[in-house]
């Protein structure tokens, strides 16, 4: 049949024989599972390609529309079951909530991300089946995406694009249509990979599958071509502070803590000047070579923690240290969460903190910044990165503005708290949100735009609008995502670099904490479960991409095109064949 008298594109029923529900929807559960293993830590992107054909060549053979629906929500509720596994470990550190919530929260979250896929497909399953379809879906898909990063908040984790980062020219691509853009032709590949090889196809129809894949490849030649290579100018240093404390050693041992991170910031910043005696030996023309600090100590670039006398023995002991004369300045960067106590209202804490500090040297911590009214009475509390000079001043601060509900605050508290329900860290009180995306003047370096947590896997929604930093700093505490999702964070992080064009320095204290550079490559990395400080010179930034000029634009001209080709291929081909 077709709507309009044919004024509209067909919307056909193919003569195929329907494949039966209770074969398609397991296929559809698993072909969603092995997409997931595209993702980190696996990174088989491969079977992310193979999984989006399975789901394409599914929504051809089941028929119906609601099928179509019913198959790619099957086939999102596989996907994420087992790409947000690391959500359950979470719910094992609040005695409040149960652990064996962590599992039913997987899946009930699983359930929800899987609707946008549904309305994805069965979006696409209103267009004839043929390479029509296969770039409607494509673009259906990246509609999705950008719903599941909207809707309530949004929960952007593991966009398809993410699977593509092991393919360097395709990964580059970001930079230009963004991590959906990429997602989209990921969704592109494996529909052009069904169009090839689907039953009852004819000739000129497996032509245009290969066609899309040849586009795709195409596009990943195109994108290697922005993976530009970046120097290492007369920079600054950062150091990279991983005390490898982990979740359930986090409250309640506050000196013993802040001691770690003051022992491991003392040793690295007075080996930095034999650091930078040792570069200049090694490259004596300034000229032939760039001026680049490598890491604090040979080997892993792990700065071990000093024991006996010479260490820290709590906050009001920690003992500075004497830099060479002339000593260039450096920041230091601490996790989220790094120091409990409010720092603003304790002179005598910062003045410990600022002691491990050179004259010239600034730190950047996480904790818990004082929300005030215009009395100057506290009225909240926020997730806050502070920064520190060596004077003891605070000369700048950020408060996280994207919160992650049960995690810094719980919705619809008085219900969840009759139900015997509390926020999945320890504490009573919600986090205030912040105004968003800020840069930061630091005195005597580079401008920073700092991000906490999460909010580092939103496209678009790192930097402040009309003042673009020159990198990005990224504190986090990963220590409660078990195995697999601290390096899908990471991941995450490679794409905003991708997107922005920006150098992002990412500091978490059980790992994994990482320079990157502007085209989201390792510059220097602390391994997850280890202890240390890791150090480089600031990658400078790259020249604006598209992507970061333009905002989200790009992808949404992308998904625009894609379906306007496909619904004009669906209009124009005859009926009668798959």
């Amino acid at each position: 049949m077709t709507v309009g008298g044919g004024a509209a594109f067909a919307l056909t029923h193919h003569p195929v024989p329907k494949l039966a529900l209770i074969i398609a929807a397991p296929l559809a559960f698993a072909a969603g599972a092995a997409a997931a293993f595209g993702f980190e830590p696996a990174n088989f992107w491969l079977l992310t390609v193979l999984g989006l054909a399975g789901l394409a060549a599914l929504i051809d053979l089941v028929g119906s529309r609601w099928r179509a629906a019913l198959i790619g929500w099957l086939w999102g509720v596989g996907h994420f079951a087992f790409g947000l596994t690391w959500i359950a470990k979470a719910f094992t550190y609040q005695a409040k909530m149960p652990a064996a919530l962590g599992w039913a929260a997987v899946g009930t979250l699983s359930l929800y991300l899987a609707l946008f896929v549904a309305l994805a497909t069965g979006a696409a399953a209103f267009v004839r089946a043929g390479p029509g379809r296969a770039l409607v879906l494509a673009a259906a898909m990246m509609a999705g995406e950008a719903l599941r990063g909207i809707v309530f908040t949004g929960f952007p984790w593991n966009p398809l694009g993410a699977a593509w980062l092991p393919a360097a020219g395709m990964a580059q691509l970001a930079g230009v249509i963004g991590a959906i853009g990429i997602g989209g032709l990921m969704v592109l590949a494996g529909a052009a990979l069904w169009q090839m090889v689907a039953p009852g196809q004819r000739l000129v129809d497996r032509g245009l599958g290969l066609a899309l894949a040849a586009v795709v490849a195409g596009s990943a030649m195109i994108g290697d071509g922005f993976n530009r290579e970046t120097y290492y100018p007369d920079n600054f240093n950062v150091f990279v502070v991983q005390a490898n404390i982990g979740e359930d050693e986090r409250y309640g041992r506050d000196a013993e803590n802040l001691n770690v991170y003051l022992a491991l910031t003392r040793s690295a910043l007075a080996n930095r000047e034999t650091v930078a005696a040792t570069a200049e030996a090694a490259a004596p023309d300034a000229e032939a070579a760039p001026a680049v600090l490598p890491p604090t100590t040979s080997g892993a670039g792990v700065t071990p923690l000093p024991g006996g006398e010479g260490a820290a023995t709590g906050p009001g002991g920690a003992a500075g240290f004497v830099p060479a004369a002339g000593a260039r300045g450096a920041i230091v960067v601490w996790p989220e969460g790094a120091v409990q106590a409010p720092v603003e209202n304790d002179p005598a804490l910062r003045a410990a903190l600022a002691a491990a500090l050179g004259p010239n040297d600034l730190l950047m911590f996480g904790g818990t910044g004082l929300v005030r009214n215009g009395r100057g009475q506290v009225i909240a509390y926020a997730n806050t990165l502070f920064v520190l000079d060596a004077k003891a001043k605070l000369r700048g601060r950020y408060d996280k503005a994207h919160l992650v509900p049960y995690g810094e605050y719980l919705p619809a508290r008085p219900l969840m708290t009759s139900l015997g329900l509390s926020r999945l860290v320890p504490g009573d009180y919600d986090f205030a949100a912040g105004p968003g995306p800020r840069t930061l003047a630091l005195p005597g370096f580079s401008p920073a735009g700092p991000q906490i947590c999460y909010e580092i896997i939103f496209p678009g929604a790192v930097t402040e609008p009309g003042k673009r930093p020159a990198w990005i700093v990224a504190i986090s505490n990963d220590a409660w995502f078990g195995a697999s999702g601290p390096p899908q964070h990471l991941a995450q992080a490679r794409l905003r670099a991708i997107e922005e064009g920006l150098p992002v320095v990412r500091a978490t204290p059980t790992g994994i904490s990482a320079i990157l550079d502007a085209n989201g490559r390792d510059v220097a990395v602390q391994p997850a479960g280890t202890q240390g400080v890791i150090s480089f010179t600031l990658p400078p930034p790259l020249p604006p991409p598209f992507f970061a000029r333009q905002g989200h634009w790009p992808p949404l001209w992308l998904g625009l095109a894609l379906a306007g080709g496909g619904l004009l291929i669906a209009r124009r081909r005859p009926p009668g064949k798959i």
